[in-house]
């Protein structure tokens, strides 16, 4: 699904000399890179604060755990994601209200989130799912009419724009109260490791948020909050430096990627592509297909005969996760969500890919369309 050993051996020289000096350096926590790190992903992002941390769970977490809320508060976010975007709120016995998505984009129906707003709501967790940006203007919009603070789940979109409507732009992430995101290792921005980070322009928040990430404390040995162990090491940190400098690059060729699926799939009405909007800059973590009329379970098997990886993410949505069934998740009615688990399939999509690996793909997606 993601060749990050090929993409490794394209920048092996200065990826391997950032690593020997971290080990020359023996500072393999909160190393010189890690501040390095942090103040050019800010520059990225065009955010004030960036505070890197252990993994995108723990980003998630830390961000709720900087609103205050109480037990039984509820957050909004959708149930077609990742786990770790629901699992977090349970964790600090707040309550996951699940909501539609839009099935083009796969991202939060605003529709749906303003109908799910009560006096009890207390925060909203929209997630850019697969690269695409969720409908912000919107979300933004709702949450300033209820004084809503907004986490932003970036993990699936580092990169990517969104456009409002009069030109202006901004990153995924960076529009809400705070954003969230992972590096793990097939992301778009990944390190060789687990790692994650928030960001924020709001000074007191950004402060509070490194304090929790850092036991509660700004002072060591005096702990002000109660607060958790989530740091990114320096080694990923030395990486991460690395890949910063070529994230365009990277996200450009899955752009280019997805053009070629769209193109050698351009003539299937059975296999509809991934939808974009006019409002974003989509940056394609997955290229996701929804089938029509195909077993999309034995095209899985069909492909892995032939040697072509796919995934489905995500078969089983939250709110029909055990999980959730003290919450209620099992009561939720999510007829989009519950469709769109049954019908999605997702092709290898990363940087590295040739044309002649996609038409290879492409062909026995085909292939087996047609015998359907």
């Amino acid at each position: 699904m993601v060749d990050l050993q090929t993409q490794y051996k394209k920048i092996k020289d200065e990826v391997d000399r950032a690593v020997i000096n971290v080990l020359e350096s023996s500072a393999f926590i909160n190393g010189k890179p890690v501040g390095e790190f942090a103040s050019a992903l800010a520059q990225f992002l065009g955010v004030k604060h960036v505070i890197p941390c252990a993994n995108g769970t723990d980003a998630l977490q830390i961000a709720l755990m900087a609103l205050d809320l109480q037990p039984g508060d509820e957050v909004i976010t959708p149930s077609f994601t990742y786990v770790a975007t629901t699992e977090v709120v349970a964790l600090l016995r707040l309550k996951p209200v699940f909501v539609e998505v839009d099935p083009r984009t796969f991202c939060m129906d605003p529709e749906r989130l303003e109908a799910a707003i009560t006096p009890k709501t207390k925060a909203i967790v929209p997630v850019h799912l697969y690269g695409h940006a969720a409908p912000m203007k919107e979300i933004l919009e709702i949450a300033a009419k209820h004084n809503l603070p907004v986490i932003e789940d970036t993990a699936q979109a580092m990169g990517a724009d969104y456009i409002f409507p009069d030109g202006t732009k901004a990153k995924a992430g960076t529009m809400g109260t705070v954003g969230c995101t992972s590096f793990f290792p097939s992301k778009n921005l990944g390190c060789y490791g687990d790692g994650g980070a928030m960001f924020t322009n709001d000074d007191a928040l950004a402060e509070k948020l490194r304090m929790i990430a850092n036991h509660g404390q700004k002072v060591r040995y005096y702990h002000d909050m109660v607060g958790c162990n989530s740091r990114l090491d320096t080694v990923q940190a030395a990486v991460l430096n690395i890949k910063l400098r070529h994230l365009e690059e990277y996200n450009a060729a899955r752009i280019a990627a997805a053009d070629t699926y769209d193109k050698l799939f351009s003539t299937q009405e059975s296999i509809v592509v991934p939808y974009r909007a006019a409002y974003t800059r989509h940056v394609f973590h997955q290229y996701t297909l929804q089938l029509e009329g195909i077993d999309r379970d034995k095209m899985v098997d069909y492909l892995a005969a032939k040697g072509i990886p796919s995934m489905i993410y995500y078969p089983v949505p939250a709110h029909r996760q055990k999980m959730f069934d003290a919450f209620g998740g099992s009561g939720y009615e999510l007829p989009v969500t519950d469709w769109l688990t049954n019908r999605v399939i997702s092709l290898p999509m990363h940087s590295e890919l040739t044309f002649e690996t996609q038409r290879f793909i492409a062909e026995a997606v085909i292939e087996f369309a047609k015998q359907s």
